[in-house]
């Protein structure tokens, strides 16, 4: 899981492309639980609040852009 504190030295542009390849394991992940071909249970909720962290992140920025 990645720390919050990699994730805020991180530029815009670098949040979202790992929130769309976050998004696209998330999906992978769904897909493996349905088939019941899933590893590691646990990455699933890890990938879902990493995907948390980094929206909070990104939501953040821009409050504090649009008050600037």
């Amino acid at each position: 899981m990645a720390k919050i504190d990699d994730l805020k030295a991180k530029t815009d542009d670098q949040l979202a492309e790992e929130l769309t390849a976050l998004k696209k394991e998330q999906f992978n992940l769904r897909f493996q639980a349905a088939t019941n071909q899933l590893e590691k249970p646990a990455r699933v909720r890890e990938v879902r609040r990493t995907i948390a962290q980094i929206k909070t992140l990104q939501s953040e920025r821009a409050r504090a852009a649009a008050q600037a």
